[in-house]
């Protein structure tokens, strides 16, 4: 990978192996791959869950400030489910910081209202261009997922819309240089409101990691036999991944096959989903059938080991920009069920390398986990279908395409500013 003199700054809202989610996958990923590349690419971000400072993760740099939620009469529960998902949070120190660091030729913003703000004020400031990643839908988020986000800060005065205005947070979209989606959904939604400026660039995967895994390692940890069949699911415990409902699938589908298990990891965003289903589980009397386990850190040998173990993985998700959960488990040999929904249907092929059914619909998900339990001949051919198709995701691959676009959208402002000189 050449590109050796470039150094990108990547702007995001949290980083910490003890809350990993979709968002800190790729932003580590690509930032891991460009630096054992020589490509310095330094993380800015606030000090949610971490301590503010430097901190190095394998070879990446990882730089925490302290930051406010800038509403009026925000109490202390109300910050902490901001902390684990949504708001807008507000850190001058990282504007100071990103303004004096040496050397950026591009900035790579990974979120948009405020902190984009401030990676569009400091890059117009420096002369520089800058990109935004959207991970989240930001025009395919359900109304629903918006309304469970917006509830803590909602009816308080919120005193940072003057540091919006000042940091032009509503065109953050407008005067980025290259706007990157994840999913084919919102990639087509993008272009037609910014024609030639959206980016499809998928999640990646680090396939050896997967394919190389012990399985035996989860199973003694889960207290699972050596072939006890079970069902996994590895997503952050939240209404959008929509657990409860594999919960109620299983409960229907595992009452014939009593056998079978159901394993759900993933840390918790949303503490009260958490608690309805543990509720669930107890109805219905599956309390030594189903495991909730925490997240593993992202360096943890376990987690590769679980997806290698696992008989079946499904993600019940109702809003999905794209999935990575699932290349992981195509990387591991795993059949995969899932929910069309999202960028979901945009990179997987159903009935190929993929079971999908309708967002939602519990008797459509108990059918397809009945069909790859019940034929030995599908699972085959799902699992070699999507062995070779996620080659194609390695994060090398997906790292090489993000530098291209990089390169390109420097090569192209300084030829304008170029001819603006002239």
């Amino acid at each position: 990978m050449d590109g050796a003199k470039l150094k990108i700054g990547h702007v995001m809202r949290r980083f910490t192996l003890q809350k990993w989610g979709g968002t800190e996958s790729v932003v580590f990923n690509l930032a891991r791959e460009y630096e054992q590349a020589g490509i310095a690419s330094p993380i800015f971000c606030t000090d949610m869950f971490a301590r503010p400072g430097v901190e190095k993760v394998e070879v990446v740099e990882v730089r925490h400030f302290p930051y406010v939620f800038p509403w009026l009469f925000l109490g202390e529960d109300a910050k902490a489910k901001l902390r684990l998902k949504g708001g807008s949070p507000l850190s001058l120190p990282l504007l100071r910081a990103l303004a004096r660091e040496p050397g950026l030729a591009l900035i790579h913003t990974h979120v948009q209202h405020r902190l984009g703000g401030i990676a569009r004020h400091v890059a117009r400031k420096r002369g520089i261009p800058y990109v935004v990643s959207i991970h989240g839908g930001h025009l395919t988020l359900p109304e629903e997922q918006s309304r469970q986000m917006q509830e803590p800060f909602r009816g308080k005065p919120e005193w940072g819309k003057l540091f919006g205005w000042w940091l032009g947070a509503r065109r953050v979209l407008d005067d980025a240089a290259a706007i990157v989606c994840v999913g084919r959904d919102e990639h087509a939604a993008m272009d037609a409101r910014y024609p030639g400026k959206s980016h499809y660039v998928p999640n990646g995967v680090r396939t050896n990691l997967f394919r190389e895994a012990n399985p035996a390692r989860f199973r003694q940890h889960a207290g699972l036999g050596p072939d006890e069949p079970f069902v996994l699911c590895v997503s952050r415990i939240d209404y959008q991944k929509n657990q409860l409902l594999l919960v109620k699938a299983f409960a229907r589908w595992a009452a014939r096959r009593p056998d079978w298990k159901l394993v759900l990891i993933g840390p918790v965003t949303v503490e009260a989903y958490r608690d309805e289903i543990a509720a669930c589980v107890k109805a219905h009397g599956l309390g030594d059938r189903v495991k909730l386990l925490p997240g593993f850190a992202p360096d943890d040998p376990l987690l590769p080991s679980a997806y290698k173990a696992a008989s079946m993985f499904v993600l019940p998700t109702v809003h999905e920009p794209f999935g990575i959960v699932i290349l992981e488990a195509w990387a591991a040999g795993t059949p995969v069920i899932a929910s069309r929904v999202g960028g979901i249907p945009g990179f997987s092929h159903d009935d190929r390398d993929i079971l999908l059914f309708e967002k939602n619909a519990e008797a459509g998900l108990v059918a397809q986990m009945d069909r790859l339990a019940d034929e030995p001949g599908l699972r085959e051919r799902l699992v070699a279908a999507a062995t070779r198709e996620v080659a194609a995701y390695d994060w090398s691959a997906i790292a090489r395409q993000m530098l291209d676009l990089y390169e390109d959208v420097i090569r192209r402002h300084r030829a304008g500013r170029g001819t603006e000189a002239v």
